[in-house]
């Protein structure tokens, strides 16, 4: 472990804490979550079930390697078939309200998107393409924490 920044935030009146590190032992990464752009805009998605935004992930499958998981979920959420992507660093969450408060990890991922499917093919409604970020976040003290990491670190 690298680096280890702490970020607090309160979600729903739990504390929220994200972490962020170079490397972890991969066994430890539970899910995938990519920031996605095309054109120089956002991709997020929205999930039928929500009125909110998100950026795109999901959890990893048993077996599955975390850079196939970062590929499935960017196509399953937002149809992207062509793209880029690079690792960013691995993060941690700790929330009272998740996992019975155990540190949670994933690995953040940053991918450029240069074709999409006409067609969503899972649980996620709607993508959309934005020059900036939303106002109604679906993760809303996670997700701007991973944007601005990945910023902090030349990403974006």
């Amino acid at each position: 472990m690298l680096e280890k920044k702490f970020v607090e935030r309160k979600l729903r009146g739990a504390s929220v804490k994200v972490q962020f590190y170079e490397q972890v032992d991969e066994r430890l990464l539970k899910f995938a979550v990519i920031i996605a752009r095309t054109n120089g805009k956002y991709v997020f998605c929205r999930h039928r079930d929500r009125e909110t935004l998100e950026i795109p992930g999901g959890h990893r499958e048993l077996g599955e390697e975390i850079f196939d998981t970062a590929q499935r979920e960017l196509y399953e959420e937002t149809g992207a078939v062509e793209f880029e992507m690079k690792p960013i660093c691995v993060y941690s969450v700790i929330s009272e309200e998740e996992f019975c408060g155990q540190e949670t990890f994933g690995m953040l991922y940053y991918a450029d998107v240069f074709e999409f499917e006409n067609e969503l093919h899972s649980e996620i409604e709607e993508i959309a393409v934005m020059d900036g970020l939303p106002e109604k976040w679906t993760y809303p003290a996670i997700q701007p924490k991973l944007i601005q990491e990945a910023g902090r670190r030349g990403y974006l």
